[in-house]
Order: C-alpha cells, then sequence, then structure tokens
C-alpha cells in the first residue's frame, strides 16, 4: 500500500463521532504518513524514539487526564487503530504509556500526576505491572507481597511478560496488602524504575519483538505516598484500567485488520492469473467480502463500547469484552486470508502480512485471553 493511499475512513461518519474525532484522526493519519513505520532493527530503541515522537508531535496527551479531565475512549480508540494500520510497535508505545499510567489517570494524587505529565509530554516511559508467572488471568491468585514497614511499604515478588520491562521509567505495580483473601487484599503502587531492589531478570523474546521483561522486587522499599488509592482497592484500580483500555486492544486489532484488507485488496488487483486479476475470480471476491464484513462488525463492536463508556457508563465490562474478544478474533482471520491470497509471498519476511500475522496473535493473550472474555460476557448475561 503507498504512502498516498489511505483505508476506508466512511465509519468516522457514524453518529459515535464528533467533529473533533474527525479532525483528530485527519492529523494523526498526516502524522503518520510523514513519520510511520520507523525500523524494528533495535526495538528498545526504536520504542524509545516513538514515545518521545508521539510525545513531541502531542499524541501523548490523549494517553492520561489530567486533572479533572476525563478520558476520552473514542480518541484512545481512533489512535490506536491509525497507528496499528501504520505500524505495530508505534501502536504499541502509546498504548503503554496510557495502560502504564492509567491508574493514576483514573486514581492518583497530584503528586503522582507528575509522572503522567512526563509521560503524557513523552519525556518518561511507563508499565503497568501486573501479571506473573503464577497468575495470568487471575489477579486474584497475585502472590507478590507489600508488607507495612514504618514509613511505607516494602515489596517483594516477581512480575512477568511486563511490557516496556526494561526500558520503562515507571511502573504501577500490584501486590497483595492483605485486606481480605483472594482480590479484595490487592493495591496499587507507583514505583519509579531506579528504586533500589528492582532487577529485570531477564528479557522475554516473542515472535513479534517488543520490550518484554520478567521483573523481581526483592524488598523494594516504597514510601507511604507511593500507594495509589487506598489499600485493599489494587484489583478495583486494575479492572477499572482494564475497563477502559480493553476496548482499545480491540480498536488496534481493527487497525491491523484494515491494513491486512488494504494489501489484499491492493495484491488481488495487480497479480494476474489465468488472463485476468485475482480479484475477478468469485471466489476471491467471496474472501474479500468477508474480511470487509469482520472489519465493520469490528469497529461497530469496539465504537460501541468506547462510545458507552465516554457518556459516562461507570463500566463497560460487557461492551468491552465483546468489543477486545471480537475484534481481535476476526483480525486474526481476516490476516490470516491476507497471507492466503498472497500465496508465498504471505509468509516472506519484508511483506506487510508476514508482519501483520506475528503482531495479531499476541493480542488474543494479553488485558485477558479471548476465554476470558467469553466468562465476562457470560457471566454479564447471567446477572
Amino acid at each position: 500500500m503507498g504512502k498516498d493511499e489511505m483505508s476506508d475512513r466512511s465509519f468516522l461518519d457514524w453518529p459515535f463521532f464528533q467533529p473533533r474525532h474527525r479532525e483528530l484522526a485527519a492529523g494523526l493519519e498526516d502524522w503518520c504518513a510523514a513519520n510511520l513505520p520507523v525500523p524494528h532493527d533495535d526495538v528498545d530503541a526504536a520504542c524509545k524514539g516513538l514515545v518521545a515522537a508521539l510525545g513531541a508531535g502531542g499524541w501523548l496527551q490523549h494517553s492520561g487526564a489530567g486533572e479533572g479531565e476525563r478520558l476520552d475512549v473514542r480518541s484512545l480508540c481512533l489512535i490506536r487503530e491509525t497507528l496499528a494500520r501504520h505500524d505495530g510497535l508505534a501502536d504499541f508505545a502509546f498504548a503503554m504509556q496510557g495502560l502504564g499510567m492509567g491508574a493514576v489517570s483514573l486514581f492518583g494524587t497530584a503528586a503522582q500526576r507528575e509522572w503522567l505529565a512526563q509521560t503524557r509530554a513523552g519525556q518518561a516511559i511507563s508499565g503497568f505491572a501486573l501479571t506473573e508467572p503464577g497468575s495470568g488471568s487471575d489477579v486474584a491468585a497475585t502472590a507478590t507481597v507489600a508488607e507495612r514497614v514504618q514509613g511505607g511499604w516494602r515489596l517483594s515478588g516477581e512480575k512477568t511478560y511486563i511490557s516496556n520491562g526494561g526500558i520503562a521509567d515507571v511502573y504501577v505495580i500490584f501486590a497483595r496488602t492483605g485486606e481480605a483473601p483472594g482480590a479484595k487484599g490487592l493495591s496499587a503502587f507507583l514505583l519509579p524504575a531506579a528504586t533500589q531492589g528492582l532487577e529485570v531478570v531477564s528479557r522475554i523474546e516473542v515472535m513479534a519483538p517488543h520490550p518484554l521483561a520478567h521483573l523481581r522486587l526483592d524488598g523494594v522499599e516504597l514510601p507511604e505516598t507511593a500507594l495509589i488509592g487506598k489499600p485493599g482497592e489494587g484489583f478495583k484500580i486494575a479492572m477499572s484500567v482494564l475497563d477502559v483500555f480493553r476496548s482499545t486492544v480491540g480498536a488496534a486489532a481493527l487497525g491491523f485488520a484494515r491494513r491486512a484488507l488494504d494489501e489484499a485488496l491492493a495484491r488481488t488487483q495487480s497479480r494476474r492469473i489465468q488472463g485476468q486479476a485475482l480479484s475477478d475470480l468469485q471466489l476471491v471476491q467471496g474472501h474479500l467480502a468477508d474480511m470487509a464484513l469482520e472489519i465493520d462488525a469490528s469497529a461497530l463492536l469496539v465504537y460501541r463500547a468506547a462510545w458507552v463508556k465516554d457518556q459516562g457508563a461507570a463500566r463497560v465490562s460487557r461492551e468491552a469484552a465483546m468489543a477486545k474478544l471480537y475484534a481481535t478474533e476476526a483480525a486474526q482471520r481476516v490476516i490470516d486470508m491476507a497471507v492466503q491470497l498472497h500465496g508465498g509471498d504471505g509468509v516472506r519476511h519484508g511483506f506487510a502480512v508476514e508482519s501483520l500475522y506475528r503482531e495479531i496473535r499476541a493480542l488474543r493473550i494479553y488485558e485477558g485471553a479471548s476465554d476470558v472474555q467469553r466468562i465476562v460476557i457470560a457471566r454479564s448475561i447471567l446477572g
């Protein structure tokens, strides 16, 4: 797909959006065309550069909310969709600034918001440290412990698959403080990366390279002011953050799917078989129609969830779960078909669809795997 070509943008005329959203999308489209993609040879350097560039461009202002402001989930989704369509690593860099500091956006004190000001400016990188070796989707099984000591807290435990692990300047970390069993005994803390006792045990290599790490907290001492919200509110805080950002994962998947359809359209219209364009074959047209249908259905669910949240709903767990589940699964199907329509080139390094095939797979796992979303949806309809 050439620089001057653009995915279908007619969805911006849907009633979910206001003029400011359309202006945001148009401005970001121009920025992406001028700045993306970036080389991925050195993933750490690429992410640091992307955070700085997104900050300088003003886009990271949307990743958090200032005092008295609210996160605009439609803007978050539009930004993630657009960035993902141009460069998956740019989407990652933006998303982690938002997710990493989401707890501070929603529950942080004025002092904690000083870190938020830095991440929104692209001057600091954030991380969200929730997952552990023995507790991925089961947050209630968190084993990292925070015990009270004079003047604050001492944290011990391990976290894994932490995005921006090793390059983040600050983490929001969740630990067991023991006010009650299970989920009700967790708390959230703001942890500067330079704090003594925080160790990057190892970096984690995955199929679509991103900065990920396994972290160890060996008696990390934090002041009382590091606590986000109140003791025992950690699970509520984590779920509130995911309630906002889960829809945006669906938006990123939507961006990947749109790019895959664009690539498939270009390929099938230019590739000839038996004297005619591949796109003239009815079977191929059927595949393209299915891809377009999956994309529109995903977009409706994603922007429905974002709109409902922006209208002031306290929780959108069901809508966000539906958006995340459907959009990520649909994008996998769309990208798989784009690979198929490319033939041998579909699995060849250097082709966009091969990169998309690797990028999409993790979205069906992180921030709640697909089966976890099914459980959330089922529980909501069972009452």
